[in-house]
């Protein structure tokens, strides 16, 4: 149980506003609180509708940031504390000045990760540095160890802010990953306090992986079938 003096958090995590996930904001909200969780981000794949969502629904001892996963051309980056919805296909730049103009952190999800296939390459994490606030150092549907080594590596290289999450796409990854940290207000709060975090975590397994692509398919034959 999380003490009011500390946080416990997952910063990476979809609901059915995600083409891969099938997991209903309520649902994520039960189990949240049932693993102890009491700070989370919602990243869905180009929409921050199950954010707003989920923090409408969700009871005090919950705080919830509003954030994206937007997909661009070279990989994928993550927007928190966003207003509006950030459009995919956009240039990693301007993805970036998207998600600060509204007052939000610019964080990498999942670097180094050799197995994804929307990971940005480090020339294009090279040219868009002076946007980056955090860096994901643990993500857990990351297969490989040495690959979050690298992300954690890097981000300390850099003097970068720590993230982790556990990349739910269903409900029982949920209590995978707790980043234990400091109250804070606001997104330049959670940028300092994330400097001060532990983070706790043990990986997924790889068959989720296989739930996503399953749920992928049957959003998409349900659709086909809609005839829409």
């Amino acid at each position: 149980m999380a003490s009011a003096l500390v946080l416990r958090g997952d910063f990476h995590m979809h609901t059915w506003y995600s083409k891969d996930c099938g997991t209903r904001p309520a649902a994520l909200v039960k189990r949240a609180l049932k693993v102890g969780l009491t700070c989370i981000a919602v990243t869905d794949h180009n929409t921050i509708k199950g954010g707003l969502e989920v923090q409408k629904i969700a009871p005090p001892g919950l705080k919830v940031i509003v954030a994206e996963e937007v997909k661009t051309p070279y990989g994928e980056i993550t927007g928190f504390f966003l207003k509006e919805e950030v459009p995919k296909g956009l240039s990693p730049e301007e993805t970036c000045k998207r998600i600060k103009a509204q007052g939000g952190l610019v964080s990498i999800p999942h670097p180094y990760d050799r197995v994804r296939r929307y990971v940005l390459q480090p020339e294009v994490v090279e040219a868009i540095m002076p946007y980056i606030d955090i860096v994901e150092v643990f993500n857990a549907r990351t297969t490989f160890l040495r690959d979050s080594d690298a992300a954690r590596a890097f981000a300390e290289k850099h003097g970068f802010a720590k993230g982790a999450g556990s990349d739910a796409h269903c409900t029982l990854e949920l209590g995978h990953v707790f980043v234990e940290m400091p109250p804070f207000d606001g997104a330049q709060g959670f940028k300092e306090s994330l400097r001060a975090a532990k983070i706790k975590a043990r990986r997924s397994s790889p068959l989720y992986h296989s739930v996503s692509t399953f749920t992928k398919i049957r959003k998409r034959v349900l659709l086909w079938g809609s005839g829409r």
